[in-house]
Parts: C-alpha cells; sequence; structure tokens
C-alpha cells in the first residue's frame, strides 16, 4: 500500500472515510476528495441522483478535456 499501513489500518481508515461520506450525503452536503473530484446529490422533487465530478487531473488522465497542466 502506498501509505505503509498495514491491512487493519487501512481498512480502518477507509471504514471512517466511507462513514463520513454517508454522514455528508445523509445531510444533503456534497463532499470533494482533492484529486479524485466531487461527489453531491442532486435533488429533483421526489427523486434524488447521485453525481459525481471529476478533478481536472483525473480528466486529463482519462483523455477528457482539462485544465490540468501537471504531469500524469
Amino acid at each position: 500500500m502506498k501509505m505503509n499501513a498495514d491491512e487493519k489500518t487501512a481498512s480502518d481508515w477507509v471504514d471512517g472515510v466511507t462513514d463520513s461520506l454517508y454522514e455528508a450525503f445523509k445531510e444533503g452536503q456534497g463532499v470533494s476528495l482533492t484529486g479524485l473530484g466531487s461527489f453531491y446529490l442532486d435533488f429533483r422533487g421526489h427523486s434524488c441522483a447521485f453525481k459525481f465530478n471529476p478533478s481536472q487531473k483525473l480528466k486529463k488522465l482519462l483523455g477528457w478535456s482539462s485544465t490540468y497542466t501537471g504531469d500524469i
């Protein structure tokens, strides 16, 4: 693993991040993860859509139009 942590520590970290995401979504908030993008809920009437807006770096990695100028 890139963070040089044992599997238990990494698993606990992922669980904590996931729980934080769920709490934010339950409150109707969006979440931004630097370098990855933004996740948010789009409420329209009685329905709700889960949305993702990728970061400029991720867009460049995927070959999409991007303003990111660094190396990938």
